[in-house]
């Protein structure tokens, strides 16, 4: 335990305004610090929120061109994959039969893929309806 010596007091107690006495301190002076801190707040906050959205968008302008990049190469390889096959049936079938064939199953491909897509954008649609009973 502490033994420290009372503020200087009536019984060792305090009058009420004893401590605004000593700090000369009121209450409208700490109102204005407390407003001053509040607008000194804000503004660090503003100032942070501008850096951070800086950054995001900085590494989002890079994601995108870097998601791009690997869309094109992706993009590419398929084609490139799709040419080898037409040139691994031509020993089979023809050349032009090859090429039919590879089409007919990117086309039937495409066409499924199509018909999913659109079966998920009206199940998405209907639950916009109206739902009253």
């Amino acid at each position: 335990m502490h033994d420290e010596p009372l503020p200087p007091g009536q019984d060792g107690q305090e009058s009420p305004g004893a401590d605004q006495a000593r700090s000369g301190t009121s209450l409208t002076d700490d109102l204005v610090a407390l407003l001053e801190d509040g607008k000194t707040y804000l503004e660090a906050e503003a100032a942070y929120q501008k850096s951070r959205a800086g950054f995001v968008a900085d590494k989002g302008k890079w994601g995108i061109v870097h998601g791009l990049a690997a869309f094109a190469l992706v993009h590419i390889a398929l084609i490139g994959l799709v040419v080898g096959v037409v040139i691994a049936l031509s020993r089979f079938l023809t050349i032009w039969g090859a090429t039919a064939a590879v089409t007919g199953v990117l086309l039937l491909g495409g066409y499924l893929f199509a018909r999913s897509a659109i079966r998920h954008f009206k199940e998405a649609g209907a639950s916009f309806g109206d739902d009253s009973p």
